[in-house]
């Protein structure tokens, strides 16, 4: 849209916009009805909300009044009674190029309007320098999205400087701002994904990103004041605060009102915020925004959202946010109205600068401090210096909790009082930005791989198990339903021949009917299905049973991630945690290839602890101890984490461990390649197009892996057969790039009995006998000709659920594994390790050959004849 034509609510009904609809104002008995439930502290729902945001007068009083009480428990329950909070910063405008044309801001230009496209690293460090020198805790990094995007020339300056990408430029300009002044950065960047926040997260405390609205016409249709604006899709932006949530980031968000929204669709904005902060427990603060018509942008026709509006919608709000998160208005844009946004429920100002301006709004000068000090006070309130992160979030990060990166926690630490607040009289100096000191040793239940099986776990949860997984009702609403489709016998019949004649061909989308019904069969279809999977194995890899003699190895279960099917994570101070030391590890890789094994299985939790250079750590002392041994570890989860952590891209962090002596990689933390399930099973782990990259670039790399499912917990069969498709995509990927790719593939029954998400009752009890052989038979028919072997887990399946499955398709025993935690603290009971001997009974119990294979399959050289796991 042309910088001179000019929106206004007329216009934009006249350009094809609807505008905003026409809202019927509540009746008086319906307004009655919504202040009493608002009095009584009932939870409100989208319609009384939005009855509520109509309040004004004497109703907006009884609004603001249980408002001020929902805000005065909020503070209480935080521990910061009688207190009002704000942040002294200063503002570092990164750059005021951006890739949205939202028809309202004045802070976003075009190159030709500036004379440097971005701040110098050193202008960023000057800034930081004087706020610092003002008393200021915290530098506000204000920037567009991604102008390098639509701007070459944003390009060009980064790429003179050795950037890729604005976000590469913002992590490198906050580590400066941390070691040579010492304030906290607070990043502003736009929309992330999930490893852009993860990268991002080690360099700053907090981060931030309005939500602004969930209407989408306001962002879809012509003349509307995010039209042309790709990262002000709502469902966009949305993503956004989820991730930020899964990757357990303190953060801001909130909305702007007043640009064209219906008060239902500001409820929606309202319920939306909710939603993610019940969740994930990360949304520390949300702030209310009133929008202020500029002059020179498209919308300064458009009439300023009123005071007595911004009121109701702050009450409301402080009415919705669980307690926990602050309700926030910025102090320069409410005028002489300061009082009357305290009554309406608000516990903070914001950020406050007594150095910089308001480069968002440079028409509305910020307060003085000690002005508005003076006015808090005289509601009733103290007003407090906090710092980017808020206290409850800064005291639990300082506590080993995963809010605070390790890497900031002495930064913080320094300018923090005991109650999590800003210590005023800290000095605000430049801190080195690395690891903890402490190095990487062994503590805690080092011994839990032995005692699981004599002793057994001291308790059936972790104890956080309310807070580290998110709001399990709000999840439970978000669990897959799926029921079997009507199976016609020509569908079934259609499916066993495709698996006598072309098996791959199930994957083929215009052949879904015909592998859903095979998914669904059971009885003498199923008794077909696994016969037809038997003879494609017997002509892929003949009778042989193979089997690997190895070493699980999980060097640590300390984990915050908040995986809802995993009962092994544990908090550093739980009874059961633990951690090992390399030369721990080291040591027990001796001891399994004393005892004649090939190979050993390294994994474990994401340990925020664990030093950048853990991972390579650990392979290299087992490789210096047993040169020979083939070292087989780190899921693609660990892979990203501990790249991110680096500030390094997955190729290079791969490319080190393949340098320290990595030989393979366990394709696991799939557990369903769908990201609708893996929100409801996990809190924090890796999107599945990120298992993808990681997976990938691993092979492209040379470096081969296994490929796994988890299935029985929340999924369905379509989820099955998704999952077997995109692990086709990748195999073919891999041999495009001349790779080998997978070696196996793996299904994996899910545990139940110990799991979060079964102790929650959103799970299935794990799968049935039938989901087990259609699982594996489906497997060998479907990724025929992409990935030969179809190995079973004796540890999940028993014996007898083995040796089924081996006459279904399944050709491989996996490992002795000599010590297997993970399955045994989520309830399995099946043992942790299995001798030769067992392995081969299993397979000669069902007149089958055993043999014994390397980790990729091949042929091994040192064959024992047998093995004690103790």
């Amino acid at each position: 849209m042309p910088d001179d034509e000019l929106i206004t609510p007329e216009t934009f009904a006249a350009r094809g916009g609807r505008g905003a609809p026409a809202e019927q104002v509540p009746s008086s008995s319906a307004m009655r009805r919504a202040l009493r439930r608002a009095a009584d502290g009932v939870a409100l729902d989208i319609t009384e909300a939005t009855v509520l945001l109509h309040a004004r007068g004497d109703d907006l009083d009884a609004l603001c009044a249980a408002a001020s009480r929902a805000r005065d428990a909020h503070l209480l329950a935080e521990g910061r009674a009688g207190l009002i909070t704000y942040s002294r910063k200063v503002f570092a405008p990164l750059t005021r190029l951006c890739r949205d044309r939202c028809h309202y801001c004045t802070f976003a230009t075009v190159p030709h309007r500036l004379d440097s496209l971005y701040l110098e690293r050193d202008e960023v460090l000057d800034i930081a320098r004087q706020g610092g020198a003002a008393g200021c805790k915290e530098l506000l990094f204000t920037l567009g999205d991604r102008p390098e995007d639509r701007w070459p020339q944003a390009a060009e300056w980064l790429s003179a400087r050795g950037y890729s990408s604005t976000l590469d430029y913002v992590r490198s300009c906050a580590i400066a701002v941390l070691e040579e002044t010492g304030l906290l950065p607070h990043l502003n960047p736009g929309v992330l994904s999930w490893s852009e926040l993860t990268r991002l997260k080690p360099v700053a405390p907090s981060l931030g990103m309005m939500l602004e609205t969930t209407s989408e016409r306001l962002w879809s249709e012509k003349g509307g004041p995010h039209y042309g604006s790709p990262d002000k899709e709502p469902a966009v932006r949305l993503r956004t605060l989820d991730d930020a949530g899964r990757v357990a980031v303190p953060f801001t968000s909130g909305l702007l009102i007043g640009i064209g929204e219906t008060l239902t669709e500001r409820t929606e904005t309202l319920f939306a915020l909710r939603r993610t902060a019940r969740q994930y427990g990360h949304l520390q603060e949300i702030i209310v925004q009133n929008f202020v018509a500029k002059p020179d942008t498209a919308m300064q026709a458009m009439p300023d959202a009123d005071l007595q509006d911004l009121a109701a919608t702050i009450a409301v709000a402080r009415l919705l946010m669980p307690t926990g998160v602050s309700v926030q208005a910025p102090p320069n844009l409410v005028g002489d109205e300061i009082e009357l946004m305290v009554r309406a429920g608000i516990d903070d100002w914001g950020g406050v600068s007594p150095v910089t301006p308001d480069h968002v709004n440079p028409e509305s000068p910020w307060p003085q401090i000690e002005r508005l000090a003076d006015r808090t006070g005289r509601c009733g309130f103290e007003l407090r210096e906090r710092l980017t992160a808020y206290p409850r979030y800064v005291r639990d990060g300082l506590a080993g909790s995963p809010w605070l990166d390790p890497r900031l926690a002495e930064h913080v630490s320094a300018l923090a009082a005991p109650d999590g607040l800003a210590d005023a009289d800290a000095a605000v100096l430049g801190r080195p930005w690395q690891e903890p000191d402490g190095g990487f040793e062994s503590i805690g239940r080092t011994d839990l791989h032995a005692s699981i099986d004599t002793e057994g776990r001291t308790a059936d949860r972790r104890g956080d198990f309310d807070t580290v997984y998110g709001d399990w009702e709000e999840l439970r609403a978000q669990v897959p339903s799926g029921s079997a489709p009507q199976r016609l016998d020509s569908d079934v019949a259609d499916g066993l021949r495709l698996a006598d004649n072309d098996p791959a061909a199930l994957l083929d989308p215009a052949n879904s009917d015909a592998a859903m019904a095979l998914m669904h069969c059971d009885g003498d279809a199923l008794d077909a299905l696994a016969a037809a999977a038997d003879s494609v194995r017997r002509d892929v890899v003949g009778d042989d049973v193979t089997y690997v003699v190895n070493r699980n190895i999980n060097f640590s279960n300390i984990c915050y991630v908040g995986c809802r099917f995993c009962a092994f994570a544990q908090r550093e101070r739980d009874a059961d945690a633990y951690r090992l030391a390399p030369e721990d590890v080291a040591e027990r890789a001796a001891e399994a290839w004393e005892a004649g094994a090939t190979e050993v299985c390294m994994q474990g939790g994401i340990d925020p602890r664990l030093p950048v250079t853990g991972y390579a750590d650990l392979v290299r002392a087992v490789k210096a101890r047993v040169p020979e041994i083939h070292v087989h570890a780190f899921s693609p989860m660990e892979i990203v984490s501990a790249a991110a952590k680096a500030g390094v891209g997955i190729e290079e962090w791969l490319t080190e461990l393949r340098e320290a002596g990595l030989d393979s990689i366990p394709g696991t933390a799939a557990e369903i390649l769908d990201d609708d399930v893996r929100w409801v099973l996990t809190k924090g782990k890796l999107p599945a197009a990120e298992w993808i990259e990681v997976v990938s670039t691993a092979h492209r790399l040379g470096i081969r892996s296994s490929s796994t499912m988890m299935y029985g917990h929340v999924d369905t069969p379509e989820h099955w057969l998704g999952h077997l498709r995109t692990l086709a995509g990748v195999q073919d990927t891999a041999r495009e790039n001349g790779a080998d790719g997978f070696t196996e593939f793996v299904p994996l029954p899910f545990v139940h009995r110990n799991a979060p998400i079964y102790l929650a009752g959103l799970a299935r009890p794990g799968p049935t006998r039938r989901d087990n052989r259609v699982v594996h038979a489906m497997a060998r028919l479907a990724l025929h000709g992409r990935v030969d072997n179809v190995q079973c887990s004796w540890v999940k399946l028993g014996d007898e659920g083995t040796r089924e499955v081996l006459r279904g398709g399944a050709n491989d025993l996996g490992g002795t594994l000599m010590e297997e935690t993970i399955s045994r603290m989520a309830g399995s009971e099946h043992g942790s390790a299995r001798t030769i001997e067992e392995l081969r009974e299993v397979a000669t119990g069902i007149d089958r050959r055993p043999r014994q294979r390397g980790t990729t399959y091949g042929p091994v050289s040192r064959i024992p004849l047998t093995l004690n796991p103790s």
